[in-house]
């Protein structure tokens, strides 16, 4: 009963807090930088333009390593990120990722061709919060946000 009430008062303030920033036209989740990890360029141009027309900041990174580097920088809040790459794949890499101090907090959606059930399950059990499929447009990235608490 006491987890029930607690998660129901967490649930409550979350949402009065979201409600009083949208008030005052604020959105802080959109002011840090989202990671977009792809060895493709044209789907890191097109994961670009989709993240930034929904008015986010965007790092890229060609390969896990390159973006490993980028988080051991600077955290982004969320990281979009392709399974299959060079050097680091994106499993790797969120195992990684998740060992990093602070490394718990950021989103990630795989973003994919890799859709068979135990990839998904592999990738969530190592820590991903979502799971995109390609090809992908604007709609399922920003449903997928939405589901994650990014939007």
């Amino acid at each position: 009963m006491k987890t029930v009430l607690l998660a129901t008062l967490a649930v409550v303030c979350l949402a009065t807090i979201s409600f009083a920033q949208s008030r005052r036209g604020e959105q802080p989740s959109r002011s840090y930088p989202r990671l977009v990890v792809d060895d493709s360029s044209v789907i890191r141009k097109v994961a670009r333009r989709i993240l930034e027309g929904l008015e986010f900041q965007i790092v890229e990174a060609e390969d896990g390593e390159q973006a490993l580097g980028v988080c051991q920088r600077q955290l982004p809040d969320a990281v979009l990120l392709d399974w299959n790459m060079p050097k680091m794949d994106g499993y790797e890499f969120l195992k990684a990722l998740r060992r990093l101090p602070g490394g718990d907090r950021p989103k990630v959606v795989f973003c994919t061709t890799e859709n068979d059930v135990a990839h998904i399950a592999r990738a969530l059990h190592a820590g991903a919060n979502e799971y995109i499929m390609k090809p992908f447009d604007k709609e399922i990235v920003e449903a997928k946000f939405q589901e994650v608490g990014l939007i």
